[in-house]
C-alpha cells in the first residue's frame, strides 16, 4: 500500500514486511527536497520518523547537506558524498538542483523501455509511486519509480531522466537507486575472478567510500552487481540487512559511503567511469532497475526473498516454472575434436543412462578446429557434420533426448567471412589498434544493422533443426569501446551496446519461446538479474571441481536461486585444478543447481557408470524441490570444513552436507535443519522423524571415510 499524507508531506509505502517513508522537506530557501526518511520494519505511525531528520538550524561548516538522506542526490550543491545524478550543461557547469514537482500512485508496475526488469502478472501484486523532481534552471527532470510488492519484502527502484530544457545536457552519472541508513553497516559483496567467482567477502564499517563495480562492459567475474548492508551483529538467521541487486548486465557501480555522522549512503547504477550520455532537449534516458530487499531475519531471510523474486518475477517464459532437463555437454569430452559419429556415440551412452538433453558445444560452425577463427560464421561445418545440424539433431531426438547448441553471437573472429565483409562492425576506437582477446573481437551491438545480423543468423540456425536449448556465451570484455557509426556520441556506446543486446535477446527468445536458453560468459562472468530476464539459467563457473563449486555455489546463493545455476559433474582429475573427487560427491554438489555432465562417458568405470545412473534417478525424483523449493544455507565452507544447505517444500526436506577434508577420530557431525514444515517425515531408511527433531535435535550425518565426502538425505512428509 502507498499513501501520501498531505499534512506531514510524506509518502508511506508499506506492507506486512516493511515500511518506506519518503519526506518532502523544504531546504534553507523553502524549496521541497525529497528525502528517504526511513526503510525498515513496518511502522504504524510513519510521521514519528520525521523527528529523526536533521534540522537546518545550527548547520555547521560541514553543512547539513552531509547529514540529509537525499533520495536523488546531485552534484555541485554542497553534498560531497557520491551523487546519484550529475548533469553538465553546454558551458561545463554541473550544478543541479532537483525539487519536488508532482507525484502519482498507480496499481501494478510499469515496464521499463528497452531494459530488463521485474514484473507483475496482475495489477494487484504491487503499487507504484512515481515522483517527479525538476531543476528549474536546466529543465532536467528525474522521475523516480518506487514499486512495492504487496506480498514480498521487495522495493523496486528506477529513475527516468528527461530534458525539458532548451539546451543539451551531458549526463555523467545517471543512477538507479539511493538509500541512506542511519548507523554503521558491514558491506557484504561477491568478488572473484575467472574460475573462482562470487566468493563472499564481509567488510567492516569504515568511514570511507566502498565501491563494488565493473568497467568491463559486462557485470564481470570480479564483482557482482549485488551488495548488502548488514548490521554488524547480523548472521545467517538473525539481524537486519538490506540487499540491493541491479537488473543490468553491463558496467555498473554500487557504492556504500559512510560519513562522520554515522550515516551510510548506498547508491547503485551505471558505472560513471564508462558512461556519458548526450541528453538533447525533449529526450529521456531510462536508468536500469535496482531491486531492494530488507530482512529482519538475517542473510538467509534476505536471500530467500531474492530467490523467489528472481525465479518468479524476473525470469520469464516457458521454462520459468518447468523442471530443467538433465543434460550432457560434450566440451570436456571432445573439445574441438569431434565428428558426427563421436557425438552420436556419447549421445547413445547418455540416453541409456536417462539423460534428457545433449548439448553440442563450441566447434560445430565455420572451420573452427581451434578458437582462432569462424566466430560470426554461423553455418554448420560439413567436414565434421556431413548431414548438418538437422541430421544430428534428429538422430539425437530419436534417442529420446533434446538437442542443444553452443553460440557466441556477440563475437567475431578476425579470421572469419563476417569480419572480412564488415571490418567496421566490431567495437573499436578510431585510429587505435584493435586488441583481440581469446583471438576475437566484439561485435558493435550499438548498431542496428549488427543487431539485425545476429537476430537473423541465430534464428536461421534455430529454424534449421529441432534445437531445444541454446548456451549463449561471451568470452571477452570490452577494450577500445567505440563505434564507426555516424553521428553517435562515443560515450554512449557501452550502454547502447547493452540496449542492443537486450533487443537481440528479446527478439530471439520471443521467436523461440520453447527453447531453453542458458547464458554464459567465460563461466560466471555475466551472472546477473539482467540476463536472467531473458535466460532462466546461467553457467555458474568454468570451474567444475566439486570442492571449488561448494564455495562458488554457496556465494552465488546469497542472491540468486538454485534454478538459475548450471551445475555439472565433470571428469577427474578435474580440468581446472587437477583434484580427484569421488563421483558421488561430484553428483551431490551438482544437485544444488541445474544438473548435468561434462565428461567422456566411455572413459568411466562400471562403478561410476552405475553411480551416474543412480544420480540421474535421484535428480529426476527431487528436482521440483531443488529447483523451486526454499533454499537455506546451514554451514559455510568459507568458515568451516563443512558446507551444508537445505531444500524445503511442502512435500520433502533435502539436506546436502559436504565435508571437505577428513580428520582422524572425527566427532559426530550433527546438523540442525531450519524452517521445516510441521509434521512427521520418513527418512530413506524407512524410519520416522518429526519436524521438531529435525530442527531442534538435528540430524547425524553419516559421512564416508576420506577427503571430499558428501551426504544427501531426503525426508518425505507423511
Amino acid at each position: 500500500m502507498i499513501e501520501y499524507i498531505d499534512s506531514s508531506r510524506l509518502f508511506h509505502l508499506h506492507n506486512r514486511f516493511l515500511s518506506v517513508v519518503l519526506s518532502l522537506r523544504p531546504d534553507e530557501e523553502g524549496s521541497p527536497e525529497l528525502l528517504t526518511a526511513y526503510i525498515g520494519a513496518p511502522l504504524d505511525a510513519p510521521e514519528a520518523v520525521l523527528a529523526l531528520l536533521p534540522r537546518w538550524e545550527g548547520a555547521s561548516f560541514d553543512s547539513l547537506r552531509q547529514k540529509l538522506p537525499y533520495a536523488c542526490p546531485t552534484e555541485g550543491r554542497g553534498d560531497y558524498r557520491p551523487p546519484l545524478v550529475c548533469a553538465r550543461d553546454a558551458e561545463g557547469q554541473n550544478c543541479t538542483e532537483l525539487f519536488y514537482e508532482s507525484h502519482r500512485i498507480d496499481a501494478g508496475k510499469p515496464r521499463l523501455e528497452g531494459l530488463p526488469a521485474s514484473y507483475v502478472e496482475s495489477s494487484d501484486e504491487a503499487d507504484t509511486l512515481i515522483i517527479t523532481l525538476s531543476d528549474p534552471l536546466t529543465g532536467l527532470k528525474a522521475e523516480i519509480s518506487y514499486t512495492l510488492y504487496r506480498e514480498r519484502p521487495v522495493l523496486a527502484l528506477s529513475v527516468r531522466y528527461l530534458n525539458r530544457g532548451t539546451e543539451a545536457l551531458t549526463l555523467e552519472a545517471a543512477g538507479s537507486a539511493c538509500i541512506t541508513l542511519p548507523g554503521r553497516y558491514d558491506l557484504i559483496h561477491l568478488h572473484g575472478a575467472w574460475a573462482k567467482e562470487r566468493a563472499v567477502e564481509r567488510v567492516a564499517p569504515a568511514a570511507l567510500t566502498r565501491t563494488v563495480s565493473s568497467a568491463r562492459g559486462a557485470s564481470g567475474h570480479e564483482h557482482n552487481p549485488f551488495a548488502v548492508l548488514a548490521a554488524p551483529d547480523t548472521t545467517e538467521f538473525e539481524g537486519e540487512c538490506l540487499g540491493v541487486i541491479l537488473v543490468y548486465s553491463g558496467s555498473f557501480a554500487i557504492t556504500a559511503d559512510e560519513n562522520a555522522y554515522e550515516s551510510t549512503r548506498l547508491t547503485a547504477g551505471l558505472n560513471p567511469r564508462c558512461f556519458r550520455w548526450n541528453l538533447r532537449p525533449g529526450e529521456s534516458f531510462q536508468a536500469p532497475e535496482a531491486l531492494c530487499v530488507w530482512s529482519p531475519d538475517g542473510l538467509n531471510g534476505m536471500s530467500q526473498a531474492f530467490h523467489s523474486l528472481l525465479r518468479e518475477r524476473v525470469c520469464r517464459g516457458f521454462w520459468r516454472d518447468r523442471p530443467r532437463p538433465v543434460l550432457i555437454n560434450n566440451w570436456e569430452a571432445t573439445y574441438f575434436q569431434f565428428n558426427h559419429e563421436k557425438i552420436i556415440t556419447i549421445a547413445r551412452a547418455a540416453a541409456d543412462l536417462g539423460v534428457e538433453l545433449f548439448v553440442l558445444d563450441d566447434g560445430w560452425f565455420g572451420r573452427r578446429d581451434d578458437d582462432n577463427c569462424s566466430l560470426g560464421d554461423w553455418v554448420a561445418d560439413r567436414r565434421k557434420l556431413p548431414g548438418g545440424l538437422k541430421a544430428l539433431a534428429e538422430e539425437i531426438n530419436a534417442l529420446g533426448m533434446r538437442f542443444g547448441l553452443w553460440f557466441e553471437p556477440e563475437m567475431v573472429s578476425p579470421d572469419s567471412d563476417l569480419y572480412r565483409a564488415h571490418p567496421d562492425w566490431c567495437l573499436h576506437a578510431k585510429d587505435r589498434r584493435r586488441t583481440t582477446a581469446r583471438r576475437q573481437l566484439i561485435l558493435d551491438l550499438s548498431r542496428r544493422e549488427v543487431q539485425d545480423y545476429i537476430i537473423d543468423a541465430v534464428s536461421s540456425v534455430l529454424r534449421s533443426a529441432p534445437i531445444g536449448y541454446v548456451k549463449w556465451d561471451m568470452n571477452r570484455n570490452f577494450k577500445e569501446t567505440g563505434t564507426a557509426a555516424e553521428g553517435v556520441y562515443q560515450g554512449e556506446v557501452p550502454h547502447r551496446y547493452m540496449l542492443g543486446l537486450y533487443r537481440v535477446l528479446e527478439e530471439i527468445t520471443s521467436a523461440f519461446p520453447e527453447v531453453l536458453f542458458e547464458s554464459c560468459s567465460g563461466g560466471g562472468g555475466r551472472f546477473d538479474a539482467g540476463m536472467l530476464h531473458y535466460m532462466p539459467q546461467t553457467w555458474t563457473s568454468d570451474d567444475s571441481d566439486a570442492v571449488e563449486r561448494l564455495y562458488i555455489q554457496y556465494g552465488t546463493s546469497l542472491c540468486y536461486p538454485t534454478s538459475a545455476m548450471g551445475a555439472h559433474v565433470s571428469a577427474v582429475p578435474n580440468h581446472q585444478v587437477a583434484r580427484v573427487t569421488p563421483m558421488k560427491t561430484r553428483g551431490d554438489v551438482a544437485l544444488g543447481g541445474n544438473f548435468g555432465y561434462e565428461l567422456n562417458l566411455a572413459a568411466q568405470t562400471p562403478e561410476d557408470m552405475e553411480e551416474i545412473r543412480r544420480q540421474i534417478r535421484q535428480v529426476k525424483a527431487v528436482r521440483e524441490t531443488t529447483q523451486r523449493g526454499v533454499f537455506t544455507r546451514l554451514s559455510s565452507p568459507f568458515d568451516a570444513n563443512l558446507a551444508a544447505w537445505q531444500f524445503t517444500d511442502d512435500r520433502r526436506v533435502i539436506l546436502c552436507a559436504y565435508r571437505i577434508l577428513a580428520k582422524p577420530n572425527p566427532e559426530l557431525t550433527r546438523i540442525r535443519l531450519r524452517g521445516v514444515p510441521e509434521g512427521e517425515y520418513t527418512a530413506e531408511d524407512g524410519s520416522s522423524v518429526s519436524s521438531a527433531v529435525l530442527m531442534n535435535a538435528g540430524v547425524p550425518v553419516p559421512f564416508p571415510r576420506g577427503d571430499f565426502a558428501s551426504c544427501v538425505m531426503v525426508f518425505e512428509k507423511k
